[in-house]
């Protein structure tokens, strides 16, 4: 199965929507621009957003849900918001369909228009920040710390599966501070907690930093990022998390009495991730025969297969099998024993490599004979020959091993592939031939911002927070510059 993808090095982009296809990931859908989640593929979102629902939950936030459907008034209250937006809203303008008179099927009622056309959530600020009004009063009901998990439409028009559609899964997050000082604190703990989980659970290294103004979130003052190399080279936004100041509170007028009974405005901040992390699991760490997931994040950690001849030599070995899987769930371990008998140890083999799954087992009867099992790891594809007494502390070892060894291996290639340079002849030479991120001056305008990304389609993917203040020159204008920003080409 996993032998016939595309190598990467022949053509990237087709190896990766091949993988997500065969790996029983995702697939288009019949609605253009949407796509279906298969059962594999959302077992690894599921497990994501278990372990970010508990990291947020660690910090004080709680879950909510806000309606789908956002009245177009509400989007026209934050100016810049609905600018950032408006292209990509789709629109719900009636509310009832009928018969066609001419026996042609349905058609939309011309007589069910809505007063007031409702927009399909692109994102939740207008609607949370119309009910904050309702909510908070006083001091006493701040902080306000709410996460959704829900669905959004931006209408895409080039899409590619997990990493851009026109409807996806994410979680946001929108809270309420009394102070300034609180808010930016807040956007900076969730920036701690999407990086920790990228590079904890997805074992994906990230750099962490802010946005130039002309890549913000829509109404944001500031806006902090995680980015992540992909093995061709180029950047993904991982996760962003927003400071909005108080513009969502003076658009809503979301006030509160302070301890002296004074009204203020409340300060904001929102944060997001989407099962775009998906295709950065993905590009982070497979290769051509097929997925790669680490383990804290694998709906199957361990697979036994059993290789056999007639169903007496079978039943043994599942008799064998069944102490050693029940141990390894007792120990919170997913494992699988496939016995189907509809398919050959080998297209198993070839199924749960191209899966991705962490840890392969393989017990015949030479193995029942002499009390062994193969055990095989599908990041290095290393097997060895193992005493039964001695597999579940293989097992326990290899979970972790995996973990880091696929995370060092993502960091060494990202450190490889970040490179300083100081003229633009040599920034668009790198580009070109190496990619990755590519660290120089750059002047803090707009236009040669815009310029560089004209020319070379490489934008400015963060300012990084641990940036060093370094004198230098604009590798274009030969202006001034204090510090150094990362460019790359990005998904």
């Amino acid at each position: 199965m996993g032998k016939n993808l595309t190598k990467r090095s022949e053509d990237y982009s087709k190896w990766y929507n091949e993988l997500v296809v065969k790996a029983d990931l995702a697939e288009n859908s019949g609605v253009r621009g949407c796509m279906v989640i298969k059962p594999y593929g959302f077992a690894i979102w599921e497990k994501m957003q278990a372990g970010l629902d508990k990291m947020f939950k660690d910090t004080g936030h709680q879950n909510a849900y806000f309606p789908l459907f956002i009245p177009k008034s509400y989007l026209s209250k934050e100016a810049s918001h609905v600018e950032g937006f408006a292209k990509e809203c789709a629109v719900v303008t009636h509310y009832r369909l009928k018969n066609d008179p001419d026996g042609k099927g349905i058609i939309v009622d011309p007589d069910a228009k809505l007063e007031e056309e409702l927009i399909v959530r692109p994102t939740s600020e207008t609607i949370i920040w119309d009910t904050y009004r309702r909510w908070i009063q006083s001091y006493r009901d701040l902080p306000l710390l709410i996460n959704q998990w829900a669905n959004v439409v931006r209408w895409e028009m080039r899409t590619r599966l997990f990493l851009r559609t026109a409807e996806f899964l994410w979680q946001e997050g929108h809270t309420a501070h009394a102070t300034e000082k609180e808010a930016i604190a807040e956007a900076e703990l969730i920036l701690d907690v999407y990086a920790d989980f990228a590079e904890a659970h997805m074992a994906v290294p990230v750099i962490k930093g802010t946005k130039t103004e002309s890549e913000r979130f829509a109404g944001a003052i500031d806006t902090y990022c995680i980015e992540a190399l992909m093995q061709d080279g180029k950047a993904l936004q991982a996760g962003t998390s927003h400071f909005l100041g108080q513009n969502f509170a003076k658009a809503f007028d979301v006030k509160f009495a302070n301890r002296e009974g004074k009204q203020e405005h409340v300060w904001a901040t929102s944060w997001g991730v989407s099962t775009r992390l998906m295709g950065a699991l993905i590009m982070t760490h497979s290769d051509d025969n097929g997925l790669v997931l680490p383990p804290k994040l694998a709906p199957i950690q361990v697979v036994i297969v059993p290789i056999y001849r007639g169903l007496d030599q079978l039943d043994l070995i599942s008799e064998k099998v069944a102490p050693l899987v029940t141990e390894l769930r007792k120990k919170g371990i997913a494992v699988k024993y496939d016995d189907r008998d509809t398919q050959k140890p080998g297209f198993k083999f070839n199924e749960y490599e191209l899966k991705g799954v962490p840890v392969r087992l393989a017990i015949g009867q030479r193995d029942l004979a002499n009390g062994t099992y193969e055990i095989a790891r599908r990041d290095t594809l290393e097997k060895e020959t193992i005493k039964a007494d001695e597999v579940v502390a293989k097992i326990e070892f290899l979970m972790e091993d995996i973990q880091k060894t696929i995370y060092e291996k993502a960091a060494a290639y990202r450190e490889d592939h970040i490179t300083k340079v100081e003229s633009y002849d040599e920034f668009k030479k790198v580009l070109d031939s190496k990619g990755g991120f590519i660290s120089a001056h750059w002047d803090g305008t707009n236009e040669t911002e815009e310029k560089i990304k004209n020319e070379t389609k490489a934008t400015i993917r963060c300012i990084p927070i641990n940036a060093v203040e370094e004198e230098g020159s604009c590798m274009v204008t030969g202006a001034p510059s204090k510090y150094r920003v990362l460019f790359a080409k990005a998904y």
